[in-house]
């Protein structure tokens, strides 16, 4: 490890959202500043809406550490579910078990929990994370929370996180009333070059660095370049580049040893940072509405032959699925083999049991049978590598986890960083036995 080599007291560059590694760039400190205030002046709905890897759930930790003292705070981010579900999830955060209680009996008991904070003082804050996977139904219960109020103040302060996905589905005509009582809107952008190096130095300064700086200017530079200024890109990259660093007895990161990482990384192609001029901050007057417009991720410069390729494979993996219902076996089973010997296919796995040399998995959700079947069969194609799908109970339903199995936990941080480039799709990493 590189944290002795380098005289580090922790690791600089993690993956847990640690609210203490918090960077306050420009539009971060905004973003909890006007949360903060929010808040405390009982707006009611308050919305965040950040790209993947922005340090969204960074930033949400930091807030509910800011309010411990002063409100009863409530995180939730299983946003997979149906109102009553919901519902269950709330109150079982709150020590409320919630086993033969309907909606109504739910919903009365929450009113009271209410009334019983304003009472000793405090307010109540509820966060929901990934709002973006929320039904229309739930995004309904979501608005009539707002309901419970006294004559002279919001019983209840709702912040809403998630990817612009989020703010396209409040932009939609049948969401206009929550969009409405929508009090505050903020959004994070990917940071400068400047802040890029400030961030680097700041996570450095946190886990015990001193001394000449660790990373070269034209490192630095590189980093800033090549990782978007996106904050996941930039730990991804600062990570192996002290880990390659240590290896080659580098004291010192140089630009080739960032290059070299990035290859490894397979980061070709990297969302590209807004420009000072588009990041002026939006005039006081103007309309909620025209707010839910983000700039999307930069794509990929695929050659247009992939792109064949891709459709062509697509078409034939549903043509055999739409004419042989055994293949859907074939994915649970995990039984099958692939028969081509120029580049094999892992065989798709829908069992616990994990073959040695598998330690790590990248999760990519949890699904509805069908939807879990479809993804791993994908998944497996795409990446030639087993994947696992195993049921988990969320409320009243069983949801199955989709989970690409990977030998060591540098290729799953690479395969995590791939599905975000390439498909948009947020994963995390865990050992292949399933706990974080």
């Amino acid at each position: 490890m590189f944290l002795d080599f380098y005289r580090l007291h922790q690791q600089p560059f993690g993956v847990t959202p640690d609210p203490a590694y918090l960077y306050l760039s420009r539009t971060h400190g905004d973003a909890i500043a006007s949360l903060s205030a929010g808040i405390s002046e009982g707006r009611g709905f308050l919305a965040l809406i950040a790209e993947p890897g922005m340090g969204k759930t960074t930033l949400l930790f930091k807030l509910l550490e800011q309010l411990k003292d002063s409100a009863r705070t409530v995180f939730l981010f299983q946003t997979q579910c149906d109102p009553r579900e919901f519902f269950q999830y709330l109150l079982s955060e709150l020590g409320v078990d919630t086993r033969g209680m309907g909606l109504v009996a739910m919903h009365n008991k929450l009113n009271e929990t209410l009334f019983a904070e304003m009472l000793a003082g405090k307010r109540f804050v509820l966060v929901v994370d990934e709002a973006q996977n929320l039904t229309d139904a739930v995004l309904e219960t979501i608005r009539l929370l707002s309901d419970f109020e006294t004559s002279h103040t919001k019983l209840l302060q709702i912040v809403l996180a998630g990817q612009p996905q989020l703010a396209e589905k409040l932009a939609h005509p049948r969401q206009s009333q929550l969009r409405q009582r929508i009090a505050v809107l903020s959004h994070l952008e990917a940071l400068s070059a400047d802040e890029t190096t400030l961030y680097i130095d700041h996570r450095l300064n946190l886990a015990g660095y001193s001394g000449e700086p660790l990373f070269a200017p034209e490192a630095l530079a590189a980093i800033a370049e090549l990782s978007g200024g996106i904050p996941r890109n930039i730990n991804n990259i600062c990570f192996n580049a002290l880990s390659l660093g240590h290896v080659e007895g580098r004291e010192r990161i140089a630009p080739e040893t960032v290059r070299t990482v990035v290859a490894k990384l397979n980061l070709r192609t990297v969302p590209e940072a807004l420009p000072a001029t588009a990041r002026s901050a939006p005039s006081a007057d103007r309309q909620i509405a025209s707010q839910f417009t983000f700039r999307p991720l930069a794509l990929s410069h695929r050659t247009p032959w992939a792109f064949h390729t891709a459709a062509l494979t697509s078409a034939l993996l549903l043509l055999a699925l739409w004419l042989s219902p055994s293949i859907l076996r074939f994915v649970e089973s995990g039984r099958a083999t692939a028969a081509s010997t120029a580049e094999p296919v892992a065989p798709v796995a829908a069992t616990t049991s994990l073959a040695a040399p598998f330690r790590f998995a990248v999760q990519v959700g949890a699904f509805d049978k069908a939807q879990a079947d479809l993804s791993a069969l994908r998944f497996s194609g795409r990446y030639h590598r087993p994947v696992l799908t195993t049921p988990t109970q969320v409320g009243n339903r069983t949801l199955y986890r989709v989970r690409i199995l990977v030998g060591t936990k540098p290729e799953a941080q690479a395969l995590a960083l791939s599905l975000l480039r390439d498909e948009h799709i947020s994963a995390w990493v865990t050992s292949a036995s399933g706990s974080e």
